[in-house]
């Protein structure tokens, strides 16, 4: 077996003939590798050397030519403060799309797979050029997971789970995401799932509504944060009517009793505390919704967040006016509990744009928020009733058939603190995530190939 083993940085691995290849990234790069006479091309993108184990390369390269797949990568062990752990990843499918698809450092292609691809490669890439080279391999060929620990890497990124999620959106990367995109574009386009441009003008006034916006705030056990989050939303300043709906999902610490009182206060705050002990969030949003209270445009307010100044909800509703779409998704600044800032700072998802945005969610892991939505397309397509990935899942399909609007202005505090479902998870629950919004992915794929296909 002949295996070629590339890196960015000079490793000496026994068994394969070894190559440094800084430009891996580039389509350049990718151009100049010779693999003829090889069966099996390794690549390596990690700056720093890894520990295979002794049967790694061998196990990779033997189920490459067993099952005739493109690529395989493995699960791996991970050193972090001297400390040593497994690492497993996930399953690949038609909706892992997404750029920083947790791999590892460590991929095998078959060298045909391989050759092949970048034989193909019609875009000169500085950055997305071994983006471009996998989405080329899944068009042809099996990717394969093996849950086996081959080698152990070094991890010197010591960031909790809840700050790496925001590193695509960092406005320094933007010109790596706008090669990733339209790597992202070609593959959906080749693949049968890009949709055009999309100019849905919605008949906002075809039913009637007694209050023109709801503000949706699911909650359970959130006792330091939900008196914040509703005072926020009856400070808005509107020339219409609207609510502030809350869904008390059968809280224990003395939320209830808040809202309780809030609601006796105000007429405005709707308490709603469902029959149903199995709803997650987007089980909560759609009795909301399906509510008759609610108002014609329905927008969202976590419990644990507020909204920066008390013009938002005219502003959402002018945009819904304005554009007479069925979503508005806005922008958002990130704060600790006391609303000091945090980094990365305002998180705009500005890699939007009306003609491409929504083929490029299904590359991305989230629309931005606030979101809002006509109750009407809402209450057509409910979200699924899960805790995470909820709302991502209602603006693929949204985006599927109705136009997406969008402010980038912040328009909403995200606070950031230790009571935060997502502020540290553990390798098991991003993987967790993760496999749910690729099988989201996945589902969105088989439907808009479906449009096209009618």
């Amino acid at each position: 077996m002949n295996i070629l083993f590339l890196s960015q940085s000079a490793q000496d691995v026994r068994g394969a003939a070894c190559h440094t290849l800084p430009g891996l990234t580039s389509t350049r790069g990718l151009r100049s590798i010779d693999a003829a006479g090889s069966d099996v091309v390794c690549v390596c993108t990690g700056h720093q050397a890894l520990r295979l184990t002794d049967e790694a390369l061998e196990r990779m390269s033997s189920v490459l030519m067993q099952t005739g797949a493109g690529m395989v990568y493995s699960d791996r062990r991970v050193m972090r403060g001297g400390r040593v752990e497994p690492h497993p990843v996930i399953d690949y499918q038609p909706g892992s799309l997404r750029d920083d698809f947790d791999f590892g450092p460590l991929v095998a292609y078959s060298a045909k797979a391989f050759a092949e691809a970048v034989a193909a490669m019609d875009a000169d890439y500085r950055f997305a050029a071994l983006y471009d080279l996998r989405l080329r391999v899944s068009r042809r060929h099996a990717i394969v997971h093996l849950p086996e620990c081959l080698y152990t890497q070094t991890d010197s990124d010591t960031r909790l789970s809840g700050q790496k999620q925001f590193d695509y959106v960092d406005p320094r990367n933007a010109d790596v995401q706008k090669e990733m995109e339209a790597a992202c574009t070609a593959h959906l386009k080749a693949v049968g799932a890009w949709l055009p441009q999309l100019n849905v003008a919605e008949d906002l006034d075809a039913e009637p509504f007694d209050v023109e916006a709801s503000v949706i705030i699911p909650v359970r056990d959130r006792c330091r944060s939900i008196a914040d989050a509703i005072a926020s939303a009856l400070g808005q300043q509107a020339d219409f009517r609207f609510n502030v709906i809350v869904v008390d999902n059968h809280s224990t610490d003395g939320t209830t009793d808040i809202v309780a009182r809030m609601a006796a206060a105000d007429p405005r705050v709707v308490h709603i505390r469902p029959e149903r002990t199995d709803l997650g969030i987007g089980g909560c949003w759609n009795a909301a919704v399906a509510d008759s209270r609610c108002g014609r445009f329905a927008v969202q307010l976590d419990s644990d967040d507020l909204y920066i100044a008390p013009d938002v909800l005219s502003r959402i509703v002018a945009a819904f006016r304005t554009r007479r779409c069925a979503m508005i998704v806005g922008s958002y600044k990130l704060v600790d509990f006391d609303l000091r800032d945090l980094p990365p700072g305002i998180i705009s998802h500005s890699e939007w744009t009306d003609a491409n945005g929504h083929n490029n969610a299904l590359r991305i892991n989230g629309l931005g928020a606030p979101r809002a939505f006509f109750t009407p397309v809402l209450r057509r397509l409910p979200m699924p009733n899960v805790s995470y990935g909820e709302d991502y899942a209602a603006g693929l399909a949204v985006g599927r058939a109705h136009t997406i609007g969008r402010i980038f202005e912040p328009l909403y505090l995200c606070r950031r603190w230790e009571g935060n479902s997502d502020a540290n998870l553990d390798t098991e629950r991003v993987n967790r995530n993760n496999l749910f919004k690729d099988r989201l992915r996945t589902i969105e794929i088989m439907a808009r190939r479906h449009v096209n296909d009618r």
